[in-house]
């Protein structure tokens, strides 16, 4: 970014502090950061931890976000920011995006939750300022890597339908023992959310509603054998945009072998408890630690015939491993989902975005060339 902008960040996690840390190392002018979070401890603590980690100068202020009610030092922080980076729980979301509604702010979040997106989608519809919504790592880059691989296929091989396009994102740890075979890397809630909600996919060129976890299969990658299977949340509005283009469209998770029928028997274990969501998380949390070495896997293609019907593939798949930033490092969790988020904001505060912009609506190619988004992900 090259000019000065008031950014507040809400929330207090993982994510919140990696978008912090990179907005003030890696910015070409130094902005104002504004960290909100119901606990201001957690906010304090993270401003403190960015401050030592970067080499560059910023201004970091803290304040307490109150989601119920909004107090004077609120209105005052409100009125000042050019954005809202919205890092909270995807619960929360239509609350943090009617505050940058409702002071003329822009904003981006990143949460995989349907519900509370079609909430924000209303609200915003008519909004001055611009609203990107689901970008992070997936829903996110990963949609938007899908959408460019699409309209290069059809470009240069002339035509406007294709038979498939896939696109996985796996959160993975470096290693995996039985009997889960795997390590929480992010929030525990998301991942139990995903496993349960239903999935959105396009089967025979139509919009389809399918449940979540019933389509495993073995896909290697770069000589490696990973489990996928369909989750809910990370298509984003590929299955509405591609309606009768793609004979075949799905998001499904990467994960190590074994890893998803130890998930399908915790999910049998509790099949009649009302909320399933919450107990699984649980049984999770009982039995698989959390772990900070991670690595990030992600893979899209796009199948299809060419206009002389010889059938064709194009493929994309790249391994993140954590990066360092200033004096700290992160996780790559942390940072290919801090990254979009962003890349994202930039786009809002240098483009005229306004109302609300989905993953199918963003230019690919100025996105996926975006100076957050290239040192992290490489050029396509």
């Amino acid at each position: 970014m090259n000019k000065h902008y008031k950014i507040i960040i809400a929330g207090a996690g993982g994510i919140a502090e990696a978008v912090g840390l990179i907005l003030a190392e890696w910015c070409e002018v130094s902005p104002t950061l504004f960290i909100g979070n119901r606990t201001i401890s957690k906010a304090q603590k993270i401003a403190k931890w960015i401050k030592e980690g970067t080499t560059q100068p910023c201004t970091i202020n803290t304040f307490h976000l109150d989601t119920e009610d909004i107090s004077a030092e609120m209105e005052d922080i409100f009125h000042q920011a050019d954005i809202l980076l919205d890092c909270l729980p995807g619960t929360l979301a239509p609350k943090i995006a009617a505050f940058a509604k409702d002071y003329n702010m822009h904003y981006a979040n990143l949460t995989e939750y349907v519900d509370e997106t079609n909430k924000i989608i209303s609200l915003a519809k008519d909004a001055k300022t611009g609203f990107i919504l689901q970008t992070g790592l997936a829903p996110g880059y990963i949609n938007i890597l899908a959408n460019k691989l699409f309209k290069d296929f059809c470009n240069d091989f002339e035509v406007n339908k294709v038979n498939s396009l896939v696109f996985k994102v796996g959160a993975l740890t470096n290693h995996a023992v039985a009997p889960h075979y795997y390590g929480f890397t992010w929030s525990p809630v998301g991942v139990a959310t995903e496993y349960i909600k239903n999935a959105v996919v396009v089967r025979d060129y139509k919009r389809t509603i399918l449940p979540s976890l019933s389509e495993k299969a073995t896909i290697i990658i770069d000589g490696i054998a990973y489990e996928e299977d369909l989750t809910s949340g990370g298509a984003a509005d590929l299955p509405d945009v591609f309606v009768g283009k793609v004979r075949s469209l799905d998001y499904k998770t990467l994960r190590h072998p074994g890893h998803y029928d130890w998930v399908q028997r915790q999910i049998n274990h509790n099949d009649n408890t009302k909320d399933i969501i919450r107990a699984l998380q649980q049984e999770m949390e009982k039995q698989i630690p959390h772990i900070e070495d991670d690595q990030i896997i992600l893979y899209a293609a796009v199948e299809g015939k060419d206009s002389k019907d010889v059938l064709r593939r194009r493929e994309v798949s790249k391994k993140i491993s954590p990066n360092k930033v200033g004096q700290h490092y992160l996780r790559a969790i942390q940072i290919t989902t801090a990254v979009p988020l962003i890349q994202s904001a930039q786009l809002l505060l240098e483009e005229s975005y306004t109302g609300v912009i989905l993953q199918s609506q963003i230019e690919p190619d100025k996105f996926l060339e975006g100076s957050f988004i290239v040192p992290v992900y490489g050029k396509i």
